[in-house]
């Protein structure tokens, strides 16, 4: 298809774009996050350890980091719409292949993959959602395309306890053409294949004129130039967004067991609940927070995004903290409407803020570096934070609710603190960004 320049595309085609993005961003968390659905049988079958366990979704997390930059370097000079049909099509064939790994080895080299795809989807996403929207609309539409992330963790959870009772019989099945195997097997092959379909649709997007019209990859060194010369701005950005998603993958990692340990909930009943949650109020949180984003936008903040992340830590730090304390499980719940809605409040945000402080010749490129420090902090503290609290702090594994807290306290404090640091700084790059790119 040929390209066509952002300004030129209808609203309801620009709106069709973010919708298939965020398709492709629904699938990418459901493949991402089925392996830890699926523990026991895997164990079981394979006669694997726990630690290869954590080597599996460690071999993601590293794929889908490291080759995050060099993708968007790819995306930055060709055809990003066929970048993220391809990543789509890798994950989704990886996802499959697990279907077939009956060794240890072949499904760490599936999960090696499925990161590997994923980490063509957000970078390139990010850059031609930026081609499709002027800056005081940005926010919107990285809100409905990060809907992706809610809808696709809140369907995980809420299926969790459904695949986990169907996949726990180690009688094999037979599927035609496949032949026989594991239950847990299938499951990959089911959400696996229909990402193929997706693939498809991802290539009936078309490619916009990139804004500044820039030929050719940008060289490393202006990338490198861009980032010292707005050090403040881009390392508040990523490290006080890295704060909030620290504790974010901490309540995700230890919701369930806080309600099963503090008040004696059946595992399946704490997932669909923290399913149901993220997929309902986490995405009404993302969708609001982008447009009030865009709102404080074309009243001339334009450090919009930031204050978003502000009122969404903010609003963490109050109900984050509250919730872990509540007297039963009914009040535990209504203070999780509220941690989900402000959990959610500032990633549409985020995205838009990556796109506007780097030049659009290097926005790919941006979002790449963004996500690799967030990743790298939050994957690396979120979850093991809480648990290192409850081992080495309080020695009681009913004091869960006690780590939550305080991980909620310090992450979202160094978030707020982050934010407000960088709010002139961020301001001058938009400026210089924005001047540079009107000429």
């Amino acid at each position: 298809m040929t390209a066509i320049a952002g300004e030129e595309a209808s609203p309801r085609y620009a709106w069709y774009v973010v919708a298939v993005l965020m398709l492709a961003n629904v699938s990418g968390f459901v493949d991402r996050q089925i392996l830890v659905l699926l523990v026991e049988p895997i164990k079981r079958d394979l006669h694997i350890s726990d630690t290869q366990i954590g080597s599996l979704i460690s071999a993601f997390a590293i794929s889908f980091t490291l080759l995050g930059l060099p993708i968007a370097r790819v995306a930055d000079s060709t055809n990003r719409r066929n970048v993220i049909a391809a990543g789509v099509a890798v994950w989704s064939i990886m996802t499959a292949f697990a279907a077939f790994a009956s060794t240890y080895p072949r499904l760490l080299l599936a999960r090696i993959g499925v990161g590997a795809g994923e980490s063509a989807l957000q970078p390139p996403a990010t850059s031609l959602i930026a081609d499709y929207f002027p800056p005081d609309r940005r926010g919107s539409a990285m809100g409905v395309y990060s809907i992706g992330i809610f809808l696709g963790s809140g369907l995980g959870y809420f299926i969790g306890g459904w695949i986990v009772g169907l996949v726990s019989a180690q009688d094999l099945w037979t599927i035609p053409v496949v032949g026989s195997v594991h239950p847990w097997q299938s499951v990959f092959l089911i959400i696996g294949l229909p990402g193929l379909l997706l693939a498809l649709i991802v290539l009936t997007v078309k490619e916009p004129v990139r804004r500044d019209r820039t030929r050719g990859t940008v060289p490393i060194t202006a990338l490198l130039a861009h980032i010292r010369a707005n050090l403040r701005t881009f390392l508040c950005l990523s490290l006080g967004f890295a704060a909030s998603a620290t504790v974010n993958y901490g309540i995700a990692a230890w919701l369930a067991t806080f309600l099963v340990r503090a008040h004696g909930w059946p595992a399946s009943r704490a997932g669909i609940v923290q399913g149901s949650l993220t997929m309902t109020i986490g995405v009404v949180g993302v969708v609001v927070g982008g447009r009030v984003a865009d709102a404080l936008v074309r009243r001339g903040r334009v450090d919009g995004p930031l204050r978003v992340g502000i009122i969404g830590a903010a609003g963490m730090l109050v109900f984050a903290t509250a919730y872990p304390f509540a007297p039963n499980a009914a009040s535990a719940v209504v203070w999780l409407v509220l941690v989900n809605f402000f959990a959610a409040f500032p990633w549409g945000a985020a995205s838009a803020a990556t796109a506007e402080i780097m030049p659009a010749a290097m926005r790919a490129q941006g979002a790449a570096l963004f996500l690799f420090v967030l990743n790298l902090v939050s994957y690396t503290l979120g979850p093991i934070s809480v648990a290192a609290i409850t081992d080495n702090v309080f020695r009681d594994p009913a004091a869960v609710a006690y780590s939550l807290a305080i991980v909620n306290v310090i992450g979202m404090a160094v978030a707020i603190a982050l934010f407000v640091i960088g709010l002139p700084a961020y301001r001058r790059t938009f400026a210089q960004v924005h001047t540079v790119a009107s000429k």
